[in-house]
């Protein structure tokens, strides 16, 4: 079966390697006479030039993200300066200092409140982000979460639910339609530059949002705290002079806003037995 000359030919340097230190190759009438035996050498060489890999080896742990530039004005004010977009690479050394933590962020990312947090990653906490023209947030809202109306003055903003399910509203401007939606995990929406807009969980059980952002600086207004934090006698003239709500006037309502995410609305707290 393998007397072929061609074959015996492509046999040699196979058989040299094997063959003693000053031996001598066997003939080919030799090799073609002999009896078939078990390809051990063969099999050493060719097993001799795979690399050994060990199936059970992991690689090391993961790296935790550097957060040493993240709110460092010096750092954030030579990355905007840089001429090239290489000379700002070569600013941040570290690989680990591309990464963003949204479980273990820097400080002064967060907006914390009784339903929930939002977390964002914009140029002043990930200066990695200068140059892009984007950034993003994350929105890890509990039961009955509510992210309060507000506005993103320099971009719109991309709406993904990742999990549980969102009660979103918005409003463009004056003379605009109110655009309500209910979006399901992996369903999104958009809400226009300047848009007044709001977030909802109306389940018993967490939902997260990512935000992604056409800005590295959206920036964010909520309107409640926004509108009662101007002179007392201004909210009275917009709401009309004497204006109460449940029999407090502006000064007493003003210390009621809650801290955004807040808590709401009073049927879903019902529903989930939250006080």
């Amino acid at each position: 079966m393998y007397s072929s000359p061609l074959f015996l030919v492509s046999l040699l340097p196979l058989l040299a390697l094997s063959a003693p230190q000053g031996g001598i190759l066997p003939s080919l009438s030799d090799i073609s006479t002999a009896s078939p035996g078990p390809s051990t050498t063969i099999a050493t060489v060719a097993a001799s030039s795979v690399p050994t890999v060990n199936p059970t080896s992991s690689s090391s742990a993961i790296a935790p993200a550097d957060t040493s530039i993240a709110n460092n004005p010096a750092v954030i004010e030579q990355l905007v300066l840089a001429a090239k977009a290489v000379d700002r690479f070569d600013l941040i050394p570290l690989d680990t200092s591309f990464k963003f933590d949204f479980d273990n962020p820097p400080e002064d990312t967060k907006s914390e409140g009784k339903g929930g947090r939002t977390v964002r990653a914009d140029r002043k906490s990930f200066p990695p982000l200068i140059g892009t023209g984007a950034s993003m947030a994350l929105g890890f809202l509990g039961p009955c979460g509510f992210n309060t109306p507000h506005t993103h003055p320099r971009s719109a903003e991309i709406n993904l639910v990742i999990q549980g399910s969102l009660e979103t509203e918005f409003t463009l401007e004056n003379g605009a339609r109110t655009v309500r939606n209910t979006l399901a995990t992996h369903q999104m929406t958009v809400f226009p530059q300047g848009a007044l807009h709001t977030e909802f969980n109306p389940n018993c059980d967490d939902a997260i949002f990512v935000a992604g952002f056409a800005n590295e600086d959206p920036g964010v207004q909520q309107v409640a705290q926004s509108y009662f934090g101007l002179g007392q006698d201004v909210v009275e003239a917009a709401t009309g002079n004497g204006f109460t709500f449940e029999g407090k006037d502006v000064a007493e309502f003003r210390s009621l806003i809650p801290d955004n995410v807040a808590l709401g609305v009073e049927s879903c707290l019902k529903k989930c037995g939250i006080n």
